[in-house]
């Protein structure tokens, strides 16, 4: 993954000037061995300068932190702390910034050795809101120094996530196709968010297309895509294209990058795509997207820029799927039913076309978009990847700006059933508790799209926190809500 952040975090230790400064020093070597021992020490750096107990001080932390590089920050209360100064460090540090706290050692040792963490974690919490700074903390913040490392290891997938998308830029092509109103994208959140937009139109596509005609980096990437695809290789009369449309989009973000460091593209597919370009570009869409550069399809704006979260979070390739179809009764009765603790309700079938990445099929193939056959001559339909899904954890979820320009999101965990869809494109057989409610009281009820992200595995606590952390209300952060739990808008008597 060469389009996502790397996170330094660099730790900085407070002190109250009434306090034993030793408490905060020692605590804070504590914390900094216990995470070198258990995670990679390159992911943090020990701010040796001072232990911040004034504005001075953390003037010189800020200094000395920027200096090694550190991207993120975690302000860690070795006792109970100088709430203004640490509160400061927050609001002038150019990145995420975590706060978390040390507990008491021994009961032996409760008269100098007690530091109030506990306590003084309160006040920073309550300055952090009187000055309006963000800062992430933990479910409990307060913990021996190995807990404190776990902790700063929980907050890197959320640190990515937050600096991908200060640094990110989204290249959109095209308007979206005729009755794709469900993937509204109005771009007001994206600005909120710190996220760039660059709106093109699909003939400016169109002309890069053919600026790359016999390109001689073409059968290169032929030569890649075939050793990816292996037997799946069904269409080798169609590589020479693609691999044109790739360089396009890799050249294109490479010109159109900027200042920013990191890229994801809502594409054009349909309808007059197949025609003028002789092809369909999901291949394309699955390849780089397997390389960390989301590209979502029919220029599902706040899709591609759901895929780069998951990205960010997971460090693996993610894809977007249409909340497609139900799954058959027969087909469940057959291969479902008693073999896994799933409702056929709480099952559906998440699909697309073709973009999912080839390390995410169980086995691919190239083939053409059978939808879009039924009304085109099947030789520009070529292109997609299609297989089932692999099976295992997955996270369901989409960032996404209403209409009115109200950011909401949902996140959802559940697994991809390991059983043949028996359908066609990039397919696979979902099961999430509770989906029948979720679907209706969630997705329904607040006018998500049918396009959703899927991460592969289960990272819905930092998916949350990632939310929380941008600014959306926790009240517009849906989620499938167990039983027992009613939706405000479930009826009651149901």
């Amino acid at each position: 993954m060469n389009n996502i952040p790397k996170v330094k975090v660099g730790i900085v230790a407070v002190s109250r000037d009434c306090f034993p400064e030793s408490l905060s020093v020692n605590r804070r070597k504590a914390l900094t061995e216990a995470y070198a021992a258990k995670y990679d020490a390159e992911n943090i750096y020990e701010c040796p300068i001072c232990i911040v107990e004034s504005e001075i001080h953390m003037q010189q932390a800020l200094e000395d932190v920027k200096k090694a590089g550190c991207n993120a920050l975690a302000v860690y209360l070795g006792n109970f702390g100088p709430e203004i100064s640490e509160t400061l460090l927050a609001k002038y540090f150019d990145g995420p910034v975590m706060f978390l706290a040390a507990a008491e050692e021994s009961g032996k040792d409760l008269v100098q050795g007690r530091g109030d963490a506990y306590c003084g974690m309160l006040n920073a919490s309550y300055n952090l809101k009187l000055r309006g700074v963000k800062a992430y903390i933990p479910e409990y913040p307060v913990g021996t120094a190995q807990e404190c490392a776990d902790m700063i290891e929980e907050f890197l997938p959320i640190a990515r996530a937050v600096i991908g998308l200060a640094g990110l830029k989204l290249i959109s092509f095209g308007p979206r196709p005729l009755n794709f109103l469900a993937c509204n994208a109005p771009i007001k959140q994206l600005y909120n968010l710190g996220v760039e937009i660059e709106e093109n139109s699909e003939l400016d596509l169109f002309e890069a297309f053919h600026k790359h005609d016999g390109d001689a980096r073409i059968p290169s990437v032929m030569e890649d895509m075939a050793a990816e695809l292996g037997a799946g290789n069904k269409k080798p009369e169609i590589l020479a294209k693609l691999a044109q449309y790739e360089l396009t989009l890799l050249d294109w973000v490479q010109e159109h990058k900027g200042s920013r460091p990191y890229v994801a593209i809502a594409g054009k597919c349909w309808p007059a795509f197949q025609t003028q370009f002789g092809f369909v570009p999901c291949y394309v869409n699955s390849r780089l997207t397997g390389r960390g550069i989301p590209v979502s399809c029919e220029v599902d704006i706040y899709g591609a820029l759901s895929e780069f979260i998951g990205t960010c979070i997971s460090q693996d390739a993610v894809t977007l799927l249409d909340i497609n179809n139900s799954v058959p009764k027969d087909l469940y009765d057959e291969e479902i039913k008693g073999k896994y603790p799933y409702r056929q309700n709480e099952t559906f079938m998440g699909f697309h076309c073709g973009n999912t990445c080839s390390i995410k099929l169980t086995s691919c193939e190239m083939k053409y978009q059978l939808i879009m056959a039924r009304t085109l001559p099947e030789e520009v339909t070529q292109g997609t990847l299609e297989g089932d899904l692999v099976p295992g954890p997955i996270t369901f979820y989409r960032l996404q700006s209403t209409a009115d320009n109200i950011l909401r999101g949902y996140i959802a965990q559940g697994e991809v059933l390991p059983e043949a869809t028996h359908s066609f494109g990039g397919v696979g057989i979902f099961a999430i508790p509770e989906m029948n409610r979720f679907y209706r009281h969630v997705l329904i009820e607040k006018n998500f799209p049918h396009h959703g992200a899927v991460a592969f595995g289960h990272y819905g606590k930092a998916m949350y926190e990632v939310f929380k952390y941008i600014g959306v209300d926790t009240g517009e952060i849906g989620f499938n809500q167990p039983k027992g739990m009613r939706y405000p808008t479930e009826n009651p008597f149901a």
